[in-house]
């Protein structure tokens, strides 16, 4: 069983910056991809991006590159979510997930593992 726990989230003003942060209860990150996912108020969950076990492969939704950027740190079992230029449309719940030996978008995008979330919301 892998715990993941997020951190970082909170209130911030359009055009800002965040970091959210997710780390692993235990050594588990150099076999797993990890992704970010997010659900707004009234909507599913939904994937946003990730990277792969292996830190060669990220992936992010159209909405999102060129203003998130994710990346992970094996030593810390940590993977981060560096979110910029926010807009009022990426308030929600955050979501970091992990998913054995994922490479492909298409693994990313089934995690075996969830976090308990992190709030996310943008004033404008």
């Amino acid at each position: 069983q892998v715990h993941l726990v997020e951190s970082g989230g909170g209130l911030v003003q359009a055009g800002g910056s965040l970091r959210l942060s997710c780390v692993a209860s235990e050594h588990t990150s150099p076999d797993y991809g990890m992704a970010w996912f997010r659900q707004a108020p009234g909507q599913e969950r939904h994937f946003l991006g990730g990277i792969s076990w292996n830190g060669e492969k990220s992936y992010y939704i159209d909405s999102v590159k060129g203003r998130f950027t994710i990346a992970r740190d094996n030593v810390k079992n940590a993977v981060y979510l560096q979110m910029n230029s926010l807009k009022s449309e990426d308030t929600a719940v955050y979501y970091c997930a992990a998913r054995a030996v994922g490479y492909s978008e298409a693994t990313l995008r089934q995690p075996d593992y969830w976090g308990q979330g992190t709030q996310v919301t943008v004033s404008s």
